[in-house]
């Protein structure tokens, strides 16, 4: 940042001048620019505005109108200030006119008692400058090398914010056009006393220029977006007037912020990451404290406190055979649940949860029916989204704390209804019954060996054998125990039923018409097959 009158007047060169300020004392932290001396009457025509000029007035004219115009023309073009050395022209004091001009126009305006080199002053100033100057094209260029990288990189907003914040050391928010954070980063402080009432504050803050510092807020504002079309501003929380230094911070954010949008083609937006930064917070406990949680949740529209929570978990029934085709389809699958919310008036927050699920956080009034809500996001989903999917709920709870418990039992409820769904709304723990219990227990080691005791001969025979014994002892489980009904759907005569039966008898060493070995075997099938399809 440029030196001001006052830095030039604290430098050894000068205070060696013994200098005196006599008008403009108010105006001392005007920024200098560059260094002039001149001793012509005229000088002004060759200013460009920010010299702080030199003389020792032996040019000057005597009288006060003409030393008045002088003083005016210097300030119509902008000097930041008039320093002049006595002795010469002017032996102990100005001429009152010369003071009073500098006092009317604003224009600081300072007296050297002593004889002072002018050489020195400019020396020591403009090294300054140029130091200043060389200091800032390399927090440029550092400012160019990191956000170019995160261009490239395709960093997320909040990515990008948190360099802004490590650059600047102060908060900044990501709003929409509807005033909604998008992404924060508090640098150091509280997120909820800086997001608390956001959107009526931000309402109330509309600069005309596209980068603009509002004073009453005490807000560096920049408009995000590209090819004309924008959508969000970037707002620098500042306890002071910005510097230049801060502008371009802001807008080189802003710039890699379009940027990285103008490539999320097969990504998901900006809102549904915001949301989805949101909910795996929660879920990994990144907030520190379950206000902020809310506080930013609070902040794109989504109240939590002092409501019944759901989490629900959504995964597709059928894939696309590509990475890139299934992430595509996953983003469509978050955008029709988000507006099928919407369509339900059902503020949620809604983001992928990983590569295969997407996940919601209903906030509900506490008198309200969860099944009711769930029932009408359902329902709405799926007249929007033709591609089959099931939709898991966890239970539901009263604290953000809780709120990780639900979302584990969703996404394992979800995990068993997409091996076998069978058209509900929605399922929830109950309704899976023994295949949701064995899908829990899935990784207890007792399961597995209970499983193997019962079916390890067989499945080695068939191994052995490329046998298809299994398939016939799920068959018939499955008819309950009808073999008639279980050979028509084997495709097998009765006879040959009847002795593929028997040689299970042989093998397992059990009697099939007894109901508890019988039950105890299906049990057993169903959870092999938990352990296969959770196998990569």
């Amino acid at each position: 940042m440029l030196p001001t009158v006052a830095d030039v007047l604290a430098l050894d060169a000068v205070r060696r001048g013994d200098p005196r300020v006599v008008a403009g004392g108010d105006r001392l932290d005007t920024r200098v620019r560059w260094v002039h001396v001149g001793e012509i009457t005229d000088i002004a025509h060759l200013l460009r505005g920010g010299e702080l000029v030199l003389t020792t007035g032996v040019a000057l004219p005597s009288e006060p109108d003409k030393l008045a115009d002088y003083i005016s023309d210097l300030a119509a073009v902008g000097a930041s200030g008039l320093i002049v050395e006595l002795g010469r022209r002017f032996v102990r004091e100005l001429p009152p006119a010369v003071v009073k001009a500098a006092e009317d126009h604003g224009l600081p305006l300072v007296t050297l008692a002593r004889e002072t080199p002018f050489v020195q002053i400019t020396e020591s100033v403009h090294a300054r400058i140029i130091d200043i100057q060389l200091q800032e094209l390399r927090a440029s260029e550092q400012l160019h090398e990191v956000f170019t990288e995160l261009s490239v990189e395709g960093a997320s907003p909040s990515e990008v914010l948190t360099q802004v914040s490590r650059f600047s050391g102060r908060p900044v928010v990501l709003e929409n056009l509807a005033h909604q954070v998008l992404a924060c980063d508090a640098s150091g402080g509280d997120t909820g006393t800086i997001l608390a009432n956001w959107e009526t504050r931000s309402r109330a803050v509309s600069p005309e220029e596209r980068t603009a510092y509002d004073t009453a807020a005490g807000w560096l504002v920049t408009m995000v977006g590209a090819r004309g079309q924008d959508w969000g501003r970037l707002i620098l929380l500042c306890d002071a007037p910005p510097s230049p230094h801060d502008t371009v911070l802001a807008e080189r954010a802003a710039t890699t912020l379009a940027l990285s949008r103008l490539l999320e083609r097969h990504q998901e937006s900006l809102e549904r990451q915001a949301h989805g930064t949101i909910i795996a917070g929660i879920l990994t406990h990144a907030y520190s404290d379950p206000d902020e949680a809310a506080a930013r949740a609070r902040a794109v529209g989504v109240p939590l406190t002092g409501r019944k929570l759901i989490s629900a978990v959504i995964r597709l029934t059928s894939s696309t055979g590509t990475a890139l085709g299934e992430q595509a389809q996953l983003g469509e699958l978050a955008e029709a649940t988000a507006a099928a919310c919407r369509d339900a008036r059902l503020p949620a927050l809604v983001g992928a949860l990983d590569q295969s699920r997407v996940g919601v956080l209903l906030p509900l009034p506490p008198r309200s029916l969860a099944e009711t809500a769930l029932g009408a996001l359902a329902d709405r989903l799926r007249a929007a989204f033709p591609t089959p999917f099931v939709l898991a709920t966890g239970s539901v709870v009263e604290s953000i704390k809780d709120v990780r418990r639900s979302f584990l039992e969703a996404e394992q409820v979800a995990d068993v209804a997409v091996r076998q769904p069978d058209g509900r709304a929605f399922y929830r723990l109950p309704d899976l019954r023994l295949r949701g219990l064995l899908h829990l227990l899935r990784d207890d080691a007792r399961l597995q060996t209970f499983a193997e005791r019962e079916l390890g001969a067989l499945l080695a025979h068939d191994a052995q054998r490329h046998g298809d014994l299994a398939r016939i002892l799920r068959v018939y489980l499955d008819a309950g125990r009808n073999k008639a009904v279980a050979a028509q759907k084997a495709h097998l005569s009765r006879p040959a039923f009847y002795d593929r039966l028997r040689r299970l008898e042989r093998i397992l060493e059990t009697d099939l018409d007894d109901v508890e070995s019988c039950m105890s075997l299906h049990v057993a099938l169903l959870a092999l097959e938990t352990f296969r399809r959770e196998s990569p």
